[in-house]
């Protein structure tokens, strides 16, 4: 079954037009209600969000979707993604549901799901809910309806959790840190966790207003962060999306490092203290130079397709634990189910502090290649793969680059784009490529 609504990540889209309307919402919330309750007389759900004002109104609306199929519900508020998923857990409930649209601006808005492992849920899953879309609306009776309430000081226990991953013989005493909350879900949360791990800490992206969560900062815009390094003379920066599970990090001199240097660091911390690391996931889009650097260590490398959910299911397959893409999406499951920027960035600070080593001193090794990265828009019904132009270029292109560099052409997930990347060893090579087949792209 093609499914209608969901994309690599949950349901997406404009706040107002179909689906993000609470309309689509409680509809949506009753037909998962009832899916859950093939397998569970009286499930409950965990909701949490981040702080887009659109958050109100779908949260309400999800809340009576539940109710009236018989399903039970407590509110987590203003909560990380990744902090839901472990409350999830954590409180025995059947499903974590997550409303936010990552790094998106304010007025798009999302809808994501978590089973109670805590982990994102199969396709399968997804496909037994748009069939129950389809079909008519099965009230429950009122003496079952389901009930809701708010749980207390969710964001004080996953700041528990988030601390109970770092080394309890270490301490970030001494160290400077700037963090970048991107006014989302973790303003509260993020500098709590470092300044009572012992961190000096400065805190930018903090103070939300509904509709500027990412603008101008955060990891989408990490340029923000660099500058305050700087500014404040921190030894380190940490930058996180609108809902927290994504991680760029910053060095004493400004210079930002992405997640697929972050993953290279983590698996190299863990060899470093002689843990076995038998494989890393990545992603189509990770840069070759942080598959060649694991490879030289005698780690094996396997690439999923772009998708914290298909890293995630990549990892079950070779049960390996490291995993990520270059956006900051990355998993430690020995630390968490699913990817969290914070649980991340704990990770890297203490192999820093553990080591006395800084981030350029432990990526001294990975020079990325350069990627370029082209968007060219679809236009409706048009079919990209049956374009002989951009078949012919890609060929050409590839010869070209001779084993040195890669090309990849996908679809997005979430917007009607075609997603051109060229990596090669230099810029100039990489940026030719890519233009000649956008340009092939957009004549098909």
């Amino acid at each position: 079954m093609a499914r209608k609504y969901f994309g690599t990540d949950g349901i997406r889209g404009l706040v107002g037009r179909s689906p993000i309307t609470p309309d689509f919402a409680l509809r949506l919330a009753h037909a998962v209600g009832r899916v859950l309750r093939r397998d569970e007389a009286r499930p409950l759900v965990l909701i949490g969000k981040d702080t887009r004002i659109s958050g109100y109104m779908l949260e309400s609306a999800l809340e009576s979707g539940f109710n009236s199929a018989g399903v039970d519900v407590m509110l987590l508020g203003p909560l990380p993604t990744p902090g839901v998923a472990y409350l999830t857990r954590a409180q025995r409930a059947s499903l974590g549901v997550v409303i936010s649209a990552s790094h998106n601006p304010y007025y798009d808005n999302g809808i994501k799901f978590f089973s109670a492992r805590g982990t994102k849920l199969s396709d399968g899953w997804e496909e037994a809910v748009e069939q129950a879309l389809t079909e008519e609306p099965a009230w429950v009776e009122s003496a079952a309806l389901g009930k809701a309430r708010r749980l207390e000081d969710a964001a004080g226990r996953y700041i528990e959790f988030c601390k109970s991953t770092f080394d309890q013989a270490l301490t970030l005493k001494g160290v400077k840190i700037v963090v970048d909350a991107a006014h989302g879900a973790a303003y509260q949360i993020a500098p709590k966790v470092f300044h009572e791990l012992g961190a000096d800490v400065v805190a930018i992206g903090c103070t939300p207003d509904g509709l500027n969560i990412n603008e101008g900062v955060g990891a989408t815009h990490p340029e923000a962060l660099a500058m305050a390094v700087r500014a404040n003379r921190a030894d380190f920066g940490v930058a996180l999306d609108g809902d927290a599970d994504r991680l760029l990090m910053v060095d004493a001199g400004g210079r930002v490092y992405n997640g697929d240097e972050l993953l290279y660091l983590m698996a190299a911390d863990r060899l470093a203290r002689g843990e076995s690391v038998p494989g890393v996931v990545g992603t189509l889009m990770t840069n070759m130079a942080v598959e060649n650097a694991l490879k030289a260590r005698g780690v094996d490398f396997v690439r999923a397709k772009v998708g914290d959910r298909y890293v995630l299911e990549e990892l079950h397959r070779q049960g390996w634990k490291l995993g990520g893409e270059g956006s900051g999406h990355l998993l430690a499951l020995d630390r968490h189910t699913t990817g969290d920027g914070l649980v991340s960035a704990l990770q890297v600070l203490q192999a820093c502090v553990r080591s006395g080593q800084t981030l350029p001193q432990w990526l001294s090794s990975v020079q990325l290649f350069p990627q370029v990265l082209l968007n060219v828009r679809l236009q409706p019904g048009q079919d990209w793969k049956r374009n002989a132009l951009l078949e012919q270029e890609t060929r050409a292109v590839e010869a070209e680059l001779a084993g040195m560099g890669r090309v990849l052409i996908r679809a997005s997930g979430t917007e009607p784009l075609l997603r051109v990347m060229v990596e090669a060893r230099e810029d100039d090579l990489a940026s030719r490529c890519a233009e000649r087949l956008a340009s092939a792209a957009r004549a098909g």
